[in-house]
């Protein structure tokens, strides 16, 4: 049975002991579920406290972002190759890094075979702004994001990709609009259907798709019940106890009705 993954990015919150205090109330919170996959993406600097104490039964680390290469004079910067036995995940793309850092569809290419190279898992994050929603241009710009992203894997690493849907509109940073459950299910299934026909529809069915895009625990399951989605991709809901163990809920609730 493909697992439900349910990821949260913390983004540029929480110093080291804020995160330590989150996660112990997580801890507490949420039970270990093998149907589940959670996955906790806080800043860089909380990345090694948290890989000590965390149970590893229950959750997985993920990075937010890192550099395509993996060394060299690049001030500032983090490689995949450093997060190697530390990170079981790095979400790549989000369209925070696409607009506030410029990171282009070859960036991101780059970042994901990087990624894959050193035995990390990328959750790949695509989606269109308000303005190419307007202009209809959706299915152009994702299945730009998601082809030019995959294009330099094999069909046995594809398997490796999480791709997480986050319509920018519908992300709290830029306007935090309600995406109808029904139109964010025409994306995703387009989304498959891109990588059928990059990989084959039975490589396709494998590919873990994410809904992102300001989830709450009250709205999760509408997202989690389609029939294109296996799970989520949650960020302020994420940094509340309370929320972020109430989306795991649905989504065991949903996983086992």
């Amino acid at each position: 049975m493909k697992k439900t993954i349910i990821a949260a990015n913390w983004k540029m919150n929480l110093n080291v002991h804020e995160a330590s205090v989150l996660l112990h109330r997580l801890n507490e919170r949420i039970k270990a579920h093998r149907s589940i996959e959670v996955i906790l993406a806080p800043g860089f600097v909380a990345l090694q406290p948290l890989s000590v104490e965390l149970d590893h039964r229950k959750f997985k680390l993920a990075a937010q972002n890192a550099h395509y290469k993996d060394e060299g004079a690049y001030t500032g910067e983090v490689s995949f190759t450093q997060l190697r036995n530390l990170v079981s995940y790095c979400i790549i793309g989000h369209s925070e890094r696409r607009i506030y850092f410029n990171e282009t569809l070859e960036v991101v290419r780059d970042k994901v075979q990087a990624a894959i190279r050193n035995g990390i898992k990328p959750i790949l994050c695509v989606g269109e702004t308000a303005h190419e929603r307007a202009n209809n241009e959706t299915r152009r710009v994702v299945h730009d994001q998601v082809t030019t992203a995959l294009a330099n894997l094999t069909s046995e690493e594809i398997d490796q990709v999480v791709i997480a849907y986050e319509p920018v509109w519908a992300i709290s940073t830029f306007g935090g609009q309600v995406a109808k459950p029904e139109d964010m299910e025409v994306v995703m299934k387009h989304i498959r259907h891109t990588i059928s026909e990059l990989y084959g529809a039975t490589v396709a069915e494998e590919v873990g798709i994410l809904y992102g895009g300001s989830v709450k625990a009250e709205t999760v399951g509408a997202y989690l019940a389609l029939d294109n989605c296996d799970g989520a991709l949650v960020g302020g809901a994420s940094l509340i106890a309370d929320q972020f163990a109430g989306i795991i809920d649905k989504a065991y609730q949903l996983k086992h009705s």
